[in-house]
């Protein structure tokens, strides 16, 4: 999808419609999850009142319609406005550098807790986006994660997630 700016340059990336059909299509698949699931737990009105999955029912459907219309909406647009430029390429690009990161991050707190995990996204988005040495990315990292631990488990007595593997029981904490 290609659109001119103000000073004429043709500009390129995800087109508007693009957009709203992906967002559509993740928004349905969504709500097609919970009303399986609340198939599974049981939607229907019981002898006591609703079952487990009554109302998480009708608001799986009730995201499935509002989906559907949006799909009809996008489809039948025929001012061209859904084929105005969304986002540019290199614009998606900065921010796919920022959310597959994070994405990575809260996989990681599950994996090897929060404060190993903050020390690894903190020496990695210093080193990758912040052009810092390893070194400096490292030493804040691990001193921002060293910080945090003694604050939360020391001062405040509240255990953070460590994760499932706990890498920190390798040094006896």
């Amino acid at each position: 999808m290609s659109e001119n700016n103000s000073s004429g340059e043709s500009q390129s990336g995800i087109s508007m419609r693009a957009a709203e059909l992906t967002v559509a299509a993740f928004l349905l698949l969504i709500g097609g999850m919970v009303i399986y699931d609340s198939v599974r737990l049981g939607a229907k009105w019981g002898g006591d009142g609703p079952e487990a999955g009554y109302f998480p029912f009708y608001i799986g459907l009730l995201i499935c319609i509002g989906t559907v219309l949006t799909v009809i909406g996008v489809l039948r647009n025929k001012d061209g406005s859904a084929n105005k430029l969304f986002v540019e390429w290199g614009a998606l690009r900065q921010i796919m550098q920022v959310l597959i990161p994070a994405a990575f991050y809260v996989l990681g707190i599950q994996l090897i807790g929060i404060y190993a995990a903050s020390a690894a996204y903190i020496a990695l988005f210093m080193v990758y986006l912040g052009k810092y040495s390893w070194i400096k990315g490292v030493v804040l990292g691990v001193a921002v994660s060293a910080l945090t631990y003694a604050m939360f488990e020391v001062w405040f007595k509240v255990p953070l997630f460590k994760g499932e593997f706990n890498p920190l029981s390798l040094i006896g904490l």
